[in-house]
């Protein structure tokens, strides 16, 4: 069987550059697109592109929706199925478009990629996404052991997370001179920091753990005191391996560069939340776990929106929409206190309402008065 088609290849290349330089992708987005075309030209024996024809489309929608995962040994899930098709749909509306092809396939062929609206729904209806609660994160924080560096790292590392909300790329990334203890803030540089979007700002500590926060000064204070360490030197340093007694590597400290990729990171979670006797929470729920606390901390608009920008979003709605779903459990606690005629003390809801639309005029989300 054929494994390799030279047109197929020439194109795909035009296609990788086009979402790099015009359409500003990174390379996580172009991957994406790769491995959805490479799946595809898979089933399809890696045919010529020009010799698409919609009953393609339809007997790989057919073949994704019985297709195993070799990881959880299930179905591919609706939301990976159409993440998926939507990237070949994307492809070949560009590909139409191209010289050599637009004689060749018809336009309205790529939309044969759509699932069903049923199917579609199900794929992207938001879901809660579980996170753990802060005394769950203060638990963890109290049981990690602390008697290698590793080790130490590691708890700073959690530390850290709640702190800020910084995503684990950034954690992975950031250097000792974008943490200032004493203004107890985090400055995320786009130039050195891995932000999402490559966003640059400033984040300052949430107020939801002393723990945490001597944890962070007393790493700090040990990177820069007693290993000397400078500006430029990783706040969360990889782990250094070498041959061990047994002629096997092992972790023998830190040594002075970044993680590579976020993927230790995420493992020190799993092995300190597990090792606490909880479940697996990964470094981005501690984000939804900010978010819970500021819906319930947060007495006006203005405060929530201080919340929001603090965790890097430009826009309230973004916190809102993304993150800011109500548990079930305090879903069933606010309509059992209105049955007993409980009101949550908010301040003044004529006002804190005035100043939510206010604010969403000015984002564009509302249309001004008049």
């Amino acid at each position: 069987m054929t494994q390799h088609n030279a047109n197929n290849q020439r194109i795909k290349r035009e296609y990788f550059v086009y979402l790099k330089e015009a359409r500003r992708q990174g390379e996580a987005a172009v991957d994406a697109a790769a491995m959805a075309i490479a799946r595809f030209e898979a089933f399809n024996r890696h045919k010529d592109f020009m010799a698409f024809h919609h009953q393609q489309a339809i007997a790989f929608k057919k073949h994704l929706a019985e297709e195993i995962s070799p990881i959880t040994g299930k179905r591919l899930t609706k939301a990976t199925v159409h993440a998926q098709l939507a990237q070949l749909k994307r492809f070949f509306q560009w590909l139409v478009l191209q010289p050599r092809y637009k004689t060749k396939l018809h336009y309205t062929d790529a939309d044969f990629f759509n699932l069903s609206e049923k199917d579609a729904r199900i794929a992207t209806t938001r879901r809660s996404r579980p996170c753990p609660t802060l005394e769950q994160v203060e638990h963890v924080l109290a049981n990690m052991p602390t008697s290698s560096v590793i080790e130490r790292r590691n708890r700073a590392v959690i530390a850290f997370a709640l702190l800020t909300g910084a995503r684990d790329s950034a954690i992975a990334s950031i250097k000792l001179k974008h943490l200032d203890l004493a203004k107890s803030e985090v400055y995320q540089d786009a130039r050195e920091v891995q932000t999402k979007f490559s966003k640059t700002f400033t984040t300052y500590f949430f107020p939801v753990s002393d723990r945490a926060k001597v944890i962070l000064e007393e790493w700090v204070h040990y990177l820069r005191n007693d290993r000397l360490w400078g500006n430029d030197d990783p706040l969360f340093p990889a782990t250094r391996t070498a041959l061990g007694e047994t002629g096997q590597f092992e972790a023998t400290g830190i040594e002075k560069k970044h993680w590579s990729n976020a993927t230790p990171i995420r493992a020190l979670f799993r092995a300190a939340f597990t090792d606490a006797g909880l479940p697996y929470f990964n470094p981005h729920s501690l984000r939804n776990t900010l978010v819970q606390i500021g819906m319930s901390t947060c007495s006006s608009a203005e405060e929530f929106k201080a919340w929001s920008q603090n965790l890097g979003h430009e826009h309230v709605l973004t916190t809102f929409t993304s993150y800011g779903k109500i548990s079930t459990e305090r879903q069933g606690d606010l309509l059992q206190g209105l049955r007993l005629g409980r009101r949550p003390d908010i301040g003044d809801p004529s006002a804190i309402a005035d100043a939510l639309m206010q604010r969403l005029r000015e984002e564009g989300v509302v249309a001004p008065k008049g």
